[in-house]
């Protein structure tokens, strides 16, 4: 059991998303002393912090009255660990979030992995969508040409559990490269019973997601490509996504986590908003201007998703979406470079 003080350092989760829906996480760092072999932080500790958007600007559906603010941490007592190892790739983490918390990830859990502590995934008992970035990576499929959806850094499942349960006609396609932590989806998370239900429509592979190729290629592809809390290297070089863009069918498109200042790396070096900047320069010299970015948080380089491909029809593409994910649609603007 670790000492009661580790959990009270804050939290950035880089999750990030926006109101009236999504309660910003980033795929990100919980600060030194939380969760890490540092038993006695030598600054008085704080709350685990979840930092909260403001509403969107045209946007008509208000978000509810919260008690907490995006100040506001979730306290102690309400967050237990029920799994932690190092791994050759992680340093993984299970944290659970009681249901009596007053906050938006009670009765949830996440998924922390690599020393900055980044969630990597989430899942909530009694609801389906995390209100996170996993919510915009849903909205895909309808705008996706017939055929397979690849998932290029699986996590635990967050983002297969949404689109298997949105799309009852989709089949998915999931990369891991760290066998601990499909293993640790399918004990905490319920990627176990996800594979029962549809043995047809998911397959989880392990090994280089860069590598990922099917027969007449993917519909669509989602990225979300982390390793020591910073997207990966490969991800800079516009070669990667030249092959990337071959393994997609005609009309395929690719939806991409490119995190953003929220991201914590552990090579201080490897700032977020500057990976992220040279990420998208990366796509950029490869879609040209069919590169549309979402940007998430309450600066414009918090947090970031990019699509590339036309522009869809944003009519059609809020039809076909639940009435709690049609936001999202009005969200991406072209990337000017």
């Amino acid at each position: 059991m670790l000492n009661k003080a580790m959990f009270q350092c804050s939290i950035s989760y880089q999750i990030r998303p926006f109101f009236p829906y999504p309660n910003q996480i980033t795929r990100h760092p919980l600060k030194p002393g939380l969760l890490t072999h540092h038993f006695f932080p030598e600054v008085p500790p704080k709350p685990i912090h979840l930092r909260l958007p403001p509403p969107k600007s045209g946007q008509t559906h208000q978000p509810k009255p919260q008690t907490k603010t995006q100040d506001d941490g979730i306290p102690i007592e309400d967050v237990k660990i029920i799994a932690k190892f190092k791994t050759r790739h992680n340093y993984i983490r299970v944290l659970e979030v009681s249901r009596r918390a007053d906050h938006p990830f009670a009765g949830s859990r996440l998924l922390l992995l690599d020393s900055p502590g980044n969630i990597h995934s989430i899942s909530f008992l009694f609801k389906l969508l995390t209100n996170t970035y996993f919510d915009v990576f849903a909205t895909l499929p309808p705008v996706l040409p017939p055929g397979p959806v690849g998932i290029l850094g699986f996590g635990a499942g967050s983002t297969a559990r949404l689109m298997l349960e949105l799309y009852p006609e989709l089949i998915i396609h999931g990369w891991e490269l760290d066998p601990s932590v499909v293993a640790v989806g399918r004990e905490y998370f319920g990627l176990g019973k996800l594979e029962k239900q549809y043995p047809d429509r998911l397959y989880i592979y392990i090994g280089n997601a860069l590598k990922a190729s099917i027969k007449n290629g993917f519909s669509g592809v989602l990225v979300d490509l982390f390793s020591k809390g910073s997207l990966i290297p490969e991800l800079q070089d516009p070669n990667t996504w030249q092959k990337l863009r071959k393994s997609l069918r005609k009309g395929g498109r690719i939806m991409v986590n490119v995190g953003g200042s929220c991201v914590e790396a552990e090579d201080s070096r490897r700032h977020g908003k500057v990976v992220m900047e040279e990420t998208l320069k990366a796509m950029h010299r490869v879609f040209g201007d069919k590169l549309f970015v979402l940007n998430l948080g309450n600066r414009k380089d918090d947090s970031s998703l990019a699509l590339t491909g036309e522009l869809p029809d944003l009519d059609e593409w809020k039809k076909a979406l639940p009435r709690s994910l049609k936001c999202y649609a009005d969200m991406w603007t072209p990337f000017h470079g």
